[in-house]
């Protein structure tokens, strides 16, 4: 474990020294130009003007224009540069023509059962209308036959996920924001080694940055040895650009097409509770079991070719294809994700529509409250509606300053009569949404 520390250690020390060198050469750079620095200063407020303007007539939130404009405006040469760097569309070209191929295939592949969506609107039409909005966006129909079961904390998800992977005969697919060697993460490991030597397709990816402290670099080469193929989303080159903040936050797990975990929980010790890091990690995860999976499936497919290159066949991982067996549910299941793509913020559409049909409560746990003016008002709306809004964050904070703007919202909140909790035991990450004993959402 030292050892695995002080190389990551040294890889982050490494990156962070190089990121300092490029800002001191800009630095140097200007220095060099200051005799000019006012006709310097002149271009940049012109360019900056030019942003604004592009800016403005763009397609994205409110709040977000208001971010970007503010700091070009007042600081013109390091607010239009970091917009230049950070804030236009992560994707080039050709990465843009990848997923867009990418996505038709994930349509093609995911196909609506009109015969479900008959059913669930002799239910609800307003159920229906949801389930299309993301059927229509997301690409992901719409399931009966789904059994699932909420999970939490991160321990249970643990058991739960240690017992299915060793029933695995086909394949595994792990894609996961964080990875970090310890009980959970080498408990699960042993399994993967010992599937991969059984003829188990295994695969796993995870994302560059979420793991640069938790892992050694060129980590997937040595699960590559171990017959495990890794694969690792968006590399962290230390240079500045637009795709650094371009990552990967699934926390996915599927086991031959019919069994599959998504939710809160990454694989290291603090979501289980193995170590104390923020006080108990208070985490959900939910358990599926049957069709629905497929969406999940085709998640992690499209990402695995997007990194890789390939070209898999979507079809051959269906569930029916691995299982006779029947899996029966009251309810309706509908995993979804979005894309860079997709200029439609599909998230937060879905809370703002289940806030607004709200006749009951909304029940929210969230480890950060950090949100827009129009998911504030509706929620306040909702409040002093008689709806029954109560929020749950942590009381323990994993950064000192989201957390501050976190609790920036309870005064107000608490006024129209929003009821906001604190997880005192320590570290809320759950991220759930319940509305009137009818739809959740574990994000």
């Amino acid at each position: 474990m030292k050892k695995i520390y002080k190389s990551s250690v040294q890889r982050l020390l490494f990156l962070f020294l190089t990121l300092a060198i490029q800002i001191n050469i800009i630095f140097l750079v200007m220095l060099q130009f200051k005799d000019y620095f006012l006709y310097f200063y002149i271009i940049s407020l012109a360019i900056g003007c030019i942003l604004v303007f592009y800016i403005l007539n763009g397609k994205s939130n409110p709040s977000y224009k208001i971010a970007w404009i503010v700091p070009i405006l007042i600081f013109p040469i390091f607010g239009g540069t970091f917009y230049l760097i950070y804030g236009g569309n992560k994707l080039s070209k050709r990465e843009k023509k990848k997923m867009k191929n990418q996505n038709i295939k994930m349509k093609s592949s995911l196909i609506q059962d009109p015969n479900v969506l008959d059913r669930l609107e002799k239910e609800s039409e307003y159920a229906k209308n949801q389930a299309l909005y993301m059927i229509n966006y997301s690409n992901c129909p719409i399931y009966e036959n789904t059994y699932n079961e909420y999970l939490t904390p991160g321990e249970v998800k643990f058991e739960k996920l240690v017992e299915e992977l060793k029933k695995a005969k086909h394949f595994i697919f792990l894609e996961y924001f964080i990875i970090e060697e310890g009980i959970m993460w080498n408990t699960i490991l042993e399994i993967l080694k010992e599937k991969a030597k059984e003829g188990v397709d295994v695969r796993v990816i995870y994302d560059d940055v979420g793991c640069v402290m938790k892992l050694p670099y060129k980590y997937g080469d040595k699960l590559e040895k171990y017959g495990i193929k890794c694969r690792v989303f968006n590399p962290f080159i230390p240079i500045f650009t637009n795709r650094l903040n371009n990552r990967d936050h699934r926390k996915i797990a599927v086991i031959d097409g019919y069994v599959g975990f998504m939710g809160g929980i990454n694989l290291a010790d603090e979501y289980i509770n193995a170590f104390e890091k923020y006080g108990h990690w208070k985490d959900a995860a939910i358990l599926l079991k049957g069709e629905a999976v497929f969406n999940l499936t085709v998640m992690f497919l499209t990402m695995w070719d997007f990194i890789n290159n390939s070209d898999d066949d979507y079809l051959k991982y269906r569930p029916e294809n691995f299982t006779n067996e029947k899996y029966l549910s009251k309810g309706y299941v509908q995993p979804f994700d979005d894309s860079p793509l997709v200029n439609e913020p599909i998230g937060e559409t879905v809370y703002l529509n289940l806030i607004n049909k709200a006749k009951k409560y909304i029940y929210i746990n969230t480890p950060y409250l950090i949100i827009d003016n129009e998911m504030a008002t509706a929620l306040k709306i909702a409040a002093k509606s008689g709806v029954d809004v109560r929020i749950v964050t942590p009381h323990i904070p994993d950064k000192w300053f989201v957390h501050a703007v976190t609790r920036s919202y309870y005064q107000s909140f608490i006024k129209d009569n929003i009821k906001i909790y604190e997880y005192t035991p320590g570290f809320m990450h759950s991220k759930t949404f319940v509305v009137d004993d009818e739809y959740a959402v574990v994000g």
